[in-house]
């Protein structure tokens, strides 16, 4: 299944709980607030799935970032030489 399929299946999920809160809210009645912030919930779903939508669609989000190699060569000592053991303290001092 591909990804605009996948889209595609949520977006039919979305709009058929859309008809649901719809019969819902008929039986209910659209003033409670238990209701209200089940419609603003789903509603944000569908704000966040066409945002999905979008950003798939997007040439950028097809491109999978370069990888870079790391070598296994080990690193130059000279680095560390002004710095203490971490966690072990300085060198001409003892540990309490």
């Amino acid at each position: 299944m591909s990804v605009h399929d996948d889209i595609n299946a949520v977006q039919r999920c979305l709009d058929d709980l859309h008809r649901s809160l719809g019969q819902l809210e008929h039986r209910l009645g659209g003033s409670g607030l238990e209701i209200r912030r089940v419609r603003l919930d789903a509603d944000h779903l569908r704000e966040s799935l066409a945002l999905l939508r979008e950003a798939a669609a997007s040439p950028i989000a097809s491109h999978r970032p370069d990888l870079v190699t790391i070598s296994d060569a080990p690193y130059d000592i000279t680095l560390w030489t002004d710095s203490d053991d971490e966690g072990l303290g300085a060198r001409d001092r003892r540990a309490p």
